[in-house]
């Protein structure tokens, strides 16, 4: 006992600096010291329970698992209240890493062994509620809940909203937002009678605001977020706008944030978050005005990358490329600024496609380093079994160009064939989430889980090959395919442009974005499609324009659908000579931006240098989308803008009826136009240089009665070529991944995955 008490003693000190680093976050410094202390006191349970805490921060999960079995070892000291406490977190903790890292079951055993100990908590109930709801144990889980409260009560009404709240969370991770919203409007209620201060109340109300969006409720959420816009405090005022801007609901976002300067005058932070929304609402000019004044108040380390922003936002995709770039070689570049830099660099007229995707290679082949073999992964043979396929995608939501793309996909796929599994990391839900939902066979919410989580649940439902449809339009998860997880990976529909990725095997392509010749261009192999790698088969009725004889005598009228950004300095001068040798024809733009009146006069000005009559162009700005597709009735001939094409926009412009002028680039994003017309049949469409750009202008403006004959039968012609049949593009997608996964487990040894960690004595 003495010689214990002489080692705590001389370990105290070392476990004090440890403690002092931790809560500062240096997890690394504080790991060091609890290891010299446990050196200098090996029975010490505090210093071991708090390794095991470095270990989980640090991310390194079976090395925590062993030492939270390591720390149970030592056992609970009988009447060393203390040391039960440890104990008990020990059990607790375990048990949330044994359900991050998929072990539900592990956890369970854990959270009941922390029950045991100390029943009168509420901590360990609440955790088995959470697991047994994932697992669809509802009434275990609602008994588990039910205790929850019951210990919460002893402790005052203040902790039994805490645990609804917490419910509340854990039920809207996993995408549950009706019964989130039931446990927030417990919380509600114990807020109101615990008469607590407004913003404590729009904090709840803000995020029954979340569930009723989720679940379709639009005007209720409405009404609950007008009652929470009435709270003073900052960041929840913050938080509304964010998601308000999150929800599209661009105007409340921005009169949020104005009240919120007005009540913070004095507060950089208001200032910025004003600074941002109107920047991504497309009020650039007054977003510059407000950056300024937040930092007159405080330096902002976000300013650069917010400037470089609204530079991109203007359409000036080179100034915007050099102060991203700037970020990204930065030594404290994150994994956003890189992903900025790439999107930014595939709007540039000045990079190269050689440039651009050694630029790629650059920012994003370091994040694979350590990563997992391809060899690593252990597999059923695939004969006799349905292949296990992965999406990943934030993207099931709205009329987001990916949900557009992949609905019809996912409708036809072979189910006898492919077991299709959706981990879905976005946050937005409407009718078409559930929709995607209802279309695969495993729908998995996974916006909460790190990537080393999300990796785990994707080794261990055995998945084959796994598609990002997101590329660096979601930076956050790029490390999940650096690091590999799955034995085949593939990019599809969410990037037009390589990776960059070693790790990512394939790139899913055409003939034409790319074609032979441009291997070098890839960090991926190409799987090229027949056709179009884009099948346009929209699930919505858009009645066709008549296009009576009338519209040959009209003015003929260009247009571009086109977001600001891809209007560069060389598309607006293409535009410009357009209308030039076309005497008498007009200008159609339209964006979610010029519904601003200052980016309406910004883009003006541009034009006007460029010596266009602005008599001649007309600017519109965002509509419903069935009133878009209306509005194209309106144009006769489409513009593609370069080098970054349209995508979505010039097929729904084709299915529509509007021819669309393109130019063959020389990369993916540049090439899809050529993309889109040689698969139409119209080749006659795409040109090879500047020059042949507007010679196709002018002779397709010349002859009005073939024009309108072709826009008159233009749906018709699609609905008949393979490119737009998309059950045979299903089909043909199907056999390029069949492909993939038949060559990557021909003759591959198979290995084992990690066994699970357990104690000498204690498992966990």
């Amino acid at each position: 006992m003495h010689a214990d008490s002489g080692a705590a003693q001389q370990a105290a000190p070392t476990f004090n600096a440890g403690n002092a680093a931790y809560r500062a976050g240096h997890w690394q410094d504080a790991l060091g010291h609890y290891e010299a202390a446990l050196a200098l006191h090996p029975g010490m349970a505090a210093a071991a329970l708090q390794r095991a805490r470095c270990l989980v921060q640090l991310q390194q999960w079976l090395p925590a698992r062993e030492a939270f079995a390591v720390t149970l070892r030592m056992g609970p000291v009988p009447n060393d209240l203390g040391q039960q406490a440890i104990h008990y977190s020990a059990w607790l903790e375990a048990g949330h890493l044994c359900r991050q890292t998929g072990q539900e079951q592990q956890a369970l055993q854990a959270y009941q062994r922390a029950l045991q100990l100390a029943p009168q908590r509420h901590e360990a109930p609440l955790a088995l509620a959470r697991v047994l709801e994932a697992g669809g144990q509802w009434d275990a889980a609602a008994r588990a809940y039910q205790e929850a409260l019951q210990c919460a009560a002893t402790q005052g009404t203040g902790r039994v909203r805490e645990v609804h709240l917490h419910m509340a969370r854990y039920r809207l991770e996993r995408g549950d937002a009706e019964r989130a919203q039931l446990s927030l409007q417990a919380a509600l209620t114990q807020a109101d009678a615990l008469a607590d201060s407004p913003d404590d109340a729009a904090e709840i109300r803000i995020d029954i605001g979340e569930c009723l969006l989720r679940l379709g409720r639009r005007e209720e959420a409405l009404a609950t977020w007008t009652l929470a816009s009435q709270a003073t405090r900052e960041p929840t005022l913050a938080r509304l706008a964010a998601l308000s801007y999150h929800f599209n609901l661009w105007q409340d976002a921005i009169d949020v944030s104005r009240r919120n300067v007005a009540l913070h005058p004095a507060s950089a932070w208001a200032h910025w978050n004003l600074a941002y929304v109107l920047n991504q609402c497309w009020h650039m000019d007054e977003a510059q005005t407000v950056l300024l004044q937040a930092e007159a108040l405080a330096p902002l380390p976000g300013a650069a990358e917010l400037r470089a922003s609204m530079a991109a936002r203007r359409g000036d995709a080179d100034a915007a490329l050099l102060q991203y770039l700037a970020l990204a070689e930065a030594p404290d570049a994150t994994v956003v600024h890189k992903a900025s830099t790439a999107m930014c660099a595939l709007y540039s007229d000045r990079l190269s496609a050689e440039a651009v995707a050694d630029l790629h290679r650059r920012l994003f082949a370091p994040l694979g380093v350590g990563a997992r073999s391809p060899q690593g992964f252990q597999r059923a043979p695939l004969q006799g079994r349905r292949i296990r396929l992965g999406l990943v995608s934030q993207d099931f939501h709205h009329h987001h160009p990916v949900n557009l793309f992949m609905q019809p996909v996912l409708r036809e796929f072979d189910r006898s064939r492919f077991e299709v599994f959706v981990y879905c990391t976005g946050t937005t839900y409407d009718a078409q989430t559930e929709r995607a939902r209802q279309r695969c066979d495993h729908w998995l919410q996974v916006s909460h889980l790190s990537n080393a989580q999300l990796a785990r649940q994707i080794d261990s439902d055995g998945i084959d090959v796994l598609l990002d449809q997101a590329g660096p339009t979601d930076p956050q998860r790029l490390g999940l395919y650096a690091q590999r997880a799955a034995p085949v990976q593939a990019s599809y529909l969410g990037y037009p442009s390589s990776s960059g990725l070693p790790q990512m095997d394939w790139i899913i392509g055409d003939a034409v974005v790319t074609p032979v010749g441009h291997e070098a261009q890839y960090s991926e192999r190409i799987a090229r499609l027949p056709g179009t790698v884009f099948c346009y088969a929209p699930e919505a009725d858009y009645p066709y324009p008549a296009y009576p004889a009338a519209h040959a005598r009209r003015p003929l009228t260009f247009g571009s659908f086109n977001n600001l950004p891809k209007l560069t300095p060389h598309t607006l001068l293409l535009w410009a000579q357009v209308l030039a040798a076309v005497p008498g024809s007009r200008l159609l733009l339209k964006a979610p931006s010029l519904g601003d009146a200052t980016a309406v006069c910004l883009l003006g000005e541009r034009l006007q240098a460029l010596g266009v009559d602005l008599a001649r162009v007309e600017f519109r700005g965002p509509v419903l989308l069935s009133e878009m597709m209306a509005e194209y009735a309106d144009v006769d001939i489409a513009l593609d803008p370069v080098p970054y094409n349209g995508g979505t926009t010039t097929l729904q412009a084709l299915w529509m009826g509007v021819p669309v002028i393109c130019k063959r680039g020389s990369s993916f994003v540049s090439r899809m136009g050529a993309s889109f017309m040689a698969a139409a049949g119209l080749p006659e469409w795409v040109a090879e240089d500047d020059a042949g750009y507007v010679r196709i202008a002018v002779k397709q403006a010349r002859n009005r009665q073939a024009l309108l004959a072709l826009k008159q039968g233009l749906r018709a012609r699609l609905q008949s070529l393979p490119a737009w049949d998309v059950v045979q593009h299903t089909r043909n997608l199907e056999a390029a991944l069949e492909a993939m996964c038949m060559e990557a487990f021909a003759g591959q040894a198979q290995s084992s995955s990690p066994a699970a960690i357990s104690g000498n004595n204690t498992s966990v």
